[in-house]
């Protein structure tokens, strides 16, 4: 009996660093990951002969190099995603959606805006990730001319021949009809996957789709994780479990 004060001061001077450090380390995490989805990499890491627009990654991507030459396919194997529903798509708009394929497939700082997927093909996927104005008003001002059948692309697609298809009486529409602003373009075509804003790329708050050199999204991501409460940043570690098993012990 006499060694119970001692086995409660080491118990609370553990719990003390449990849940003054478990919040950074699962942070790190959050910084550098992939998530649980169709064509994703169980970890990032360099791929060395990432194709075309998808190579700003290749130091380290949630991305293989075959994902990335079918990403530039039209109606490739990764969704059979026909872009061409509406008459053929315009080369200058088409490189946008090129793009944001590589950015969906390849980033590893998506982690702030990862949630839960209740869907057959992926069990995660990306909420509200906010979009640099630039690259969202240039995918929209190169697309404005182009047509489609629906705002949103995720769903309500006909699918009977293998690939998407407009539902029975959808009529293409020019874009601008469909997507009257830059804003319901990016957050309405992937169900609120991107969220618009007036922040530039200099701002350091915003993810690019286009860039070179070093990425730039981990600084953000970064930004956007230490906003986060410190519950929220704790939630589903392990480190977490063990902290409650320290709390019932000291009872």
């Amino acid at each position: 009996m006499e060694q119970q004060p001692n086995f409660r001061a080491r118990a609370f001077l553990a719990l003390t660093l449990l849940i003054a450090v478990p919040s950074c380390a699962y942070g790190l995490d959050k910084l550098n990951m992939c998530m649980d989805a169709k064509h994703h990499k169980t970890e990032p890491g360099p791929e060395g002969k990432l194709y075309k627009q998808c190579t700003p990654w290749r130091e380290n991507a949630c991305c293989t190099a075959n994902t990335t030459e079918e990403a530039h396919e039209d109606n490739s194997y990764l969704y059979n995603f026909n872009w061409n529903h509406c008459g053929t798509m315009s080369e200058k708009c088409k490189r946008h959606f090129v793009q944001d394929t590589c950015f969906y497939e390849c980033s590893p700082h998506l982690g702030p805006w990862i949630q839960q997927a209740d869907e057959s093909w992926r069990k995660e996927r990306i909420l509200d990730v906010p979009l640099c104005r630039e690259d969202c008003e240039t995918w929209y001002n190169d697309c404005k001319d182009d047509h489609t059948c629906k705002d949103n692309w995720h769903k309500g697609w006909n699918w009977t021949t293998g690939i998407n298809q407009c539902p029975r009486n959808a009529i293409c529409r020019k874009w601008s009809e469909v997507f009257p602003t830059p804003q319901s373009m990016c957050e309405k075509i992937w169900s609120n996957s991107y969220k618009y804003t007036d922040l530039t790329r200099d701002s350091g708050r915003c993810m690019q789709m286009w860039f070179s050199g070093p990425n730039p999204n981990r600084k953000v991501a970064e930004f956007y994780l230490n906003r986060a409460p410190r519950t929220a940043a704790m939630t589903g570690s392990p480190v977490s479990f063990l902290a409650v098993l320290l709390l019932m012990l000291l009872r």
